[in-house]
């Protein structure tokens, strides 16, 4: 028996809309793991480093900011692909147009959620210029980190949208209900 995953949703063989989303949110999604990766080399420099008695300086600020932009970075790429968590007990009996109405409702909660994130972390961007904010040791304005994040945020609402999209489809009476 395989592991539940997700089916793939229409338009990931690279057309329309649905299509160049998920190539889009896939390349940044390999970003932010090339990103963790970075993180994750720059703590083991740290570490070794420690050892011979000069650690990195920074190393947490860069830390923290590194795995802040991953994490918003994988975001859309759970979308598209179908990748959130779900509570699948709850449906497993449930009929395939059901499902996609489910999924219908999770991709307009989805849209709705990062479009309250956009507002918001561009008031927090626009407040850490403001400010001037900076991490403690090296200077480094908190703001950059938002612009990704900001990014993200955005390929969010464009994946959310084409989920909303796709499952419209599923559930019109010509849609395909039977996957």
């Amino acid at each position: 028996m395989g592991s539940p995953v997700a089916a793939p949703r229409e338009g990931q063989d690279g057309t329309g809309f649905t299509g160049a989303v998920t190539r889009i949110v896939t390349f940044w999604a390999l970003l932010g793991g090339a990103l963790l990766l970075i993180v994750v080399a720059l703590n083991m420099a740290s570490v070794i480093a420690g050892i011979f008695g000069a650690p990195l300086p920074g190393d947490f600020e860069l830390t923290e900011m590194g795995v802040a932009v991953a994490a918003f970075a994988f975001l859309p790429y759970c979308q598209i692909t179908g990748a959130n968590v779900t509570a699948d007990i709850f449906t497993s009996g449930a009929s395939p147009r059901v499902i996609a109405f489910l999924s219908l409702i999770g991709a307009l909660v989805a849209l709705a959620f990062s479009a309250l994130l956009i507002w918001r972390m561009y008031a927090g961007l626009l407040d850490q210029k403001a400010y001037d904010y900076t991490t403690a040791i090296l200077q480094v304005p908190h703001w950059w980190a938002f612009v990704p994040i900001l990014a993200s945020l955005g390929l969010l609402a464009l994946s959310a949208l084409a989920s909303l999209m796709q499952e419209a489809r599923r559930l019109s009476p010509e849609g395909k209900t039977d996957e």
